[in-house]
């Protein structure tokens, strides 16, 4: 499908609309391989942003990288009986290198956990070498048999994953908390969605855990879409993988653990809850580009006057648009990819020193003095990204809801909403048969919807 079209699917269509946009707006595309997509340059670009914003922040909370091999043995992964369970329904394994079969299976990483913490163990001697903190940005591997959808659900992903070991479980309670505080104000602030943060039910913790905390977006669709998590895991890991450290009593101990990761699928969350029916809509905190200059026509004169505006807008990430395209395929093309300002200048903006302006969001037009130019810009682009999350919250608030029975919980889900309910561990199950929809996250204590006894209040909600 060419581009001059635009776009062939509306927003309702959720499923084919979001498929669409992401291969229209450059951002990927299938791959040879079922269920691995190839990331392009303008969908890495965002990955970027995210990167940078992200890494920075990994730094400044005292992390430092790290590279990991990509495979690890199978008898490191089976060190830990209830991580190998939870992960074997989805790990690929290499069983050959080359011609020759190998003695043992090598997984292909599916998260790092057991290869990490055996070097763990020799580098932490002392209560000296503690705390130990470090971060992963890397690929990984898992061989999802669920349909597959771009950067939301696929059998290859980049993320980064932290890694921790503390002297107290109190050290590693700080750790996790400040964490999901990371990933929350990356969610709201950079990528302007809120979200729902709390901890996961013991059901839907991450496995070998002692328990994890996650934050929740939720999609147009009101499925919830779980955005980051940060796991305290224990003594557990520690124990396996003989973790210990002298403590200032000379005793010997095992650390306590957390880690913690994000991946590709926040680009995936973006498209899904700022996009529109002309197609991606871009937060300019993470738009690779955040003001795109068309001159109109694209001649010696427009184009030179295009520069020294792009020269004054400086570090703003700007481009200007010299194709040989007609105006009209170019507003529409920015449009698709979700530029958050486009400006139009053409011989009548530079005769007057007035500057068309084009904001993404609202799709509305405004007039802006040239010599104002940056300052303008900047202030439009604050205006969008507080635009955009306040229209997200809104969504959110509107589809949240409460249920005191079973029927009403049922009822609601099938609404499309995200839904706080008591329901005891055991009827979590129930839930699912019911209506599709798993716990996202603890939100307090009630009664059981099911059977009346004390337990926890839960987000529930059908996911991706």
């Amino acid at each position: 499908m060419s581009k001059e079209l635009g776009m062939t699917h509306k927003k309702s269509d959720l499923s084919e609309w979001y498929v669409e946009v992401v291969r229209k707006a450059d951002l990927a595309e299938y791959s040879p391989v079922e269920g691995c997509i190839i990331i392009k340059p303008y969908g890495y670009a965002i990955w970027e942003r995210i990167y940078e914003w992200l890494n920075e922040r990994i730094k400044e909370t005292g992390h430092k990288n790290v590279y990991f091999p990509l495979l690890i043995p199978e008898r490191l992964l089976k060190k830990e009986a209830e991580h190998f369970e939870g992960f074997t329904p989805e790990v690929a394994w290499v069983t050959h290198g080359g011609k020759k079969k190998l003695n043992e299976r090598l997984a292909i990483r599916p998260t790092s956990e057991t290869i990490m913490y055996t070097t763990f163990s020799k580098w932490i001697r002392s209560y000296k070498d503690l705390p130990l903190k470090v971060n992963q940005w890397a690929n990984i591997v898992r061989w999802e048999t669920k349909m597959t959808k771009p950067f939301l659900r696929g059998r290859e992903f980049l993320w980064q994953e932290g890694h921790t070991a503390h002297r107290t479980n109190e050290d590693a309670d700080e750790e996790v908390e400040k964490m999901l505080n990371v990933y929350k104000e990356l969610a709201e602030d950079v990528l302007a969605i809120p979200v729902l943060a709390g901890k996961k039910t013991d059901s839907e913790k991450f496995a070998g855990a002692l328990y994890t905390m996650s934050i929740e977006g939720l999609m147009p669709d009101g499925k919830a879409l779980q955005m980051g998590t940060s796991h305290n895991l224990g003594q557990h890991f520690s124990k396996v993988f003989d973790i210990k450290f002298s403590d200032e009593d000379e005793k010997k101990k095992h650390v306590w653990q957390t880690s913690w990761g994000v991946s590709t699928r926040l680009i995936g969350a973006v498209v899904m809850v700022h996009g529109d029916d002309k197609g991606l809509v871009l937060p300019p905190k993470v738009a690779p580009i955040q003001v795109v200059i068309v001159p109109i026509p694209s001649n010696e004169r427009t184009v030179e006057e295009a520069q020294k505006l792009a020269d004054a807008l400086h570090p703003l990430r700007v481009e200007i648009d010299e194709r040989e395209r007609t105006p009209g395929f170019k507003f529409n093309d920015w449009e698709l990819r979700g530029v958050p300002v486009r400006i139009e200048l053409g011989e009548r903006e530079i005769e007057s020193g007035e500057l068309t302006i084009f904001r993404r969001d609202t799709r509305e037009r405004a007039k802006l003095l040239s010599k104002d130019a940056k300052e303008g810009i900047e202030r439009i682009l604050d205006e969008i990204q507080s635009n955009l999350f306040d229209r997200a919250r809104k969504f959110l608030e509107s589809r949240m809801d409460v249920a005191k029975s079973v029927d009403e919980l049922v009822e609601k889900i099938n609404e499309g909403k995200i839904v706080r309910a008591a329901v005891c561990p055991e009827h979590e199950s129930k839930v699912k048969e019911l209506c599709g929809a798993t716990p996202r996250i603890i939100s307090g204590r009630g009664k059981c919807i099911f059977c009346g006894k004390d337990c926890n209040e839960v987000w529930f909600a059908k996911t991706y």
